[in-house]
Order: structure tokens, then sequence, then C-alpha cells
């Protein structure tokens, strides 16, 4: 829990990522596992999945995400709902008042059958199983089932939630649970809280990086900042940054090195990274910008890391920093593969390294 609140958030897109964040930042790897099970799937659970910041996956504390949801999540699931009206008004011609009623028949299912499989919902609720024709007259043209949609936007909301999944922890196919709605609380508060929450873990921040992690707008975002007494501080090329009055350590400072895997909340905190990065870190990265696994020393990224079909952890560093950084590093992926056990983790977001480390 403690790891969870100091990242603020983890990253949950790929849910491998969520099990090695923990990992990487505990000092051993393998207390993760059963850690992180009993904190997302304990009844009742102290973690929770939720779509926040820039429509992404998250996993949360439970007594934080009301914040997080208010000052994030809300605007998110207010366009999920009116996409998803759209794309059932056009492909079935089906309107809100029906949606309404499909969506109370899956709460009604789900008390009746609770961690279900999303198939399994979808044959006791046959009408998620309906299908529209989008793109019609296009090349493009498809056919999608609604399921997966409802499904989201329900899960979005916080109507219904991610219990364990049907595999081990890197699978992404969860059974399903009605969930416990969060306490509504007032958006600007909430967004002042998350940004307090984010100085205090990543502090100096500029605006841009603020603005960028939490989707909001430029004037929310300096609102926030305001509400919380945010310090200015100039950074070295002369732009300004931000921090709390009472401001900690650099986040990125840290001893010794550490495996992070993709995406991991370090490596996705600020809009800038290039303070941190390496000369040829184009290779951590996927097309679509999306950081793989990476490798730290001393608040800086210095290689990656990917695990062969063997199991074993192979690793790259992209600049040099002596040999004792070099054993070091060889050091923390020994400590990681017993704890990997027989899991083959392939990150969802590919990178050039990755692959060829993989390989």
């Amino acid at each position: 829990m403690d790891v969870v609140r100091g990242v603020v958030a983890l990253h949950a897109t790929d849910p491998a990522t969520v099990y090695l964040s923990v990992a990487a930042r505990m000092a051993d790897p393998g207390t993760a596992f059963a850690g992180l099970d009993a904190a997302l799937y304990g009844e009742p659970p102290a973690l929770t999945r939720m779509l926040a910041m820039r429509r992404t996956m998250f996993v949360v504390d439970r007594d934080f995400a009301p914040q997080v949801y208010a000052a994030a999540g809300r605007r998110v699931t207010v366009k999920m709902r009116k996409d998803l009206l759209a794309f059932l008004a056009e492909g079935g011609g089906w309107d809100a008042a029906w949606l309404a009623d499909l969506e109370a028949e899956v709460v009604a299912t789900l008390a009746a059958h609770p961690d279900t499989s999303g198939a399994e919902l979808s044959r006791l609720v046959p009408r998620l199983r309906e299908q529209v024709v989008v793109a019609r007259g296009k090349p493009y043209e498809a056919t999608q089932n609604i399921a997966s949609r409802v499904i989201r936007m329900m899960a979005a909301e916080g109507r219904i939630e991610r219990r364990r999944p049907a595999g081990s922890w890197i699978s992404g196919q969860f059974r399903w649970a009605n969930a416990e709605p969060l306490p509504d609380v007032p958006e600007e508060p909430a967004r002042a809280a998350l940004a307090r929450a984010w100085l205090a873990a990543y502090g100096p921040g500029t605006e841009a990086d603020l603005k960028w992690w939490t989707g909001w707008g430029l004037g929310e975002t300096r609102k926030a900042l305001a509400a919380v007494g945010a310090e200015a501080v100039a950074f070295d090329d002369g732009a300004t940054g931000y921090v709390l009055p009472d401001a900690g350590p650099d986040p990125a400072d840290q001893d010794g090195a550490v495996l992070l895997p993709a995406l991991d909340p370090l490596a996705m905190a600020w809009r800038d990274r290039a303070w941190f990065l390496p000369d040829g870190h184009e290779q951590l990265f996927d097309r679509s910008g999306n950081i793989g696994p990476t490798v730290w020393w001393g608040g800086e990224v210095v290689g990656g890391w990917a695990q062969r079909p063997d199991g074993s952890i192979a690793w790259r560093l992209l600049c040099d920093r002596g040999v004792e950084v070099a054993e070091e590093v060889e050091r923390a992926a020994a400590r990681l593969t017993p704890a990997l056990g027989s899991a083959r983790v392939t990150p969802r977001f590919r990178t050039p390294l990755e692959r060829a480390l993989s390989a």
C-alpha cells in the first residue's frame, strides 16, 4: 500500500506493469505478488482499478479513489457515455433508455452471479451479444459486439469492477462483480488533492508536466497548483517548476540499479522526459511514444531490459557508467528472475530494444 501511495497511481493498461512496478520498489520482489493479490482482490479490496488521467487505466488506493475519480475520471466517463450512446444509436437504433435497462440487467445478473467472466456475463445477459456494424459502406467496415463497450463504460463509472483474472497475474481477462459506489466529492478540492499527491511524488515539475499527466486544462492546472500553495523553483534551462512547501527529495533520486517495467509511473510522470533519458533512448519507445522496460541508476535511465523465453533477464546499457553499475544491474536482474517464476512477461507495447533483448 505504501508503494502505491508513494507513486500516486500505478499504470495498469498492461496488468503485468502493476506487479512489476511494486516488485521493483521492494527489497524482496517476490513478496509483491501475494501482497498485491490480497490488496486487489481481498475482502474488502484495498486497491481498485479505474480509468482516470488521460483515459488511462490505473490502480489506486481505494481511499484515494474518490478524489482521483472526481479530479480526472468523471470527465472521462461523461465522454465515454456520449460516445457509447452515439455508437448504439448509429449501429442498432438503441437509445439511452434501452442502455439503462441493459445496465440494470447486468447489475442484477452480477448480484446473482458475482465474479463472472465477461464471456459468461454475455451468456447470462443475451443483449450483451448484440452486434452493430461500424463504418458501414467503408473499406474498413466491421461488425462489433456491444458487450466490451458496455462493460467498460459501467466499470469506468464505478458501477462494476474487475476482480481476480481468469489466468495468472499477467492476464487481462478479468472476472466482474458489482462495485461499492464511490463517495461523491467536489471536483476542485479533488483536483487540489491530486495535484498535491503528484507534487509530493514527482515534484519539481512544470505546469506542462502536471497538465499532461492529469489531462486538465491550463486554467485548472494553475488553480490546483495555487490551491496547494505550490512554490516556484527555477530549472537550469530557465524553465519554472513547482514544489510543495514541504518538498522532500527528488523522486528520481535512488540508490542502486532498478529495473522498471514498461509504462512504470516514474517513467510516465513528466511530459518532458529528456532530462533523465540517455542518447539512443528512441530504442526504449514504441511508435506511439509508450516507454518500454527501463534500467535506472542514480535518477536516470541508463538502459533497458527484457525477459527471454527461458525466463532469464537480458539487459543492455545505453550509456557507460562503469563496471560497478553494470555489476549492480546484473544483481538487480538476478533478484527479479526468481520472483517472476514461470511467468513470461511480454509488454503490451513492444519497443525495439525489448524485442531485440527478448529474442
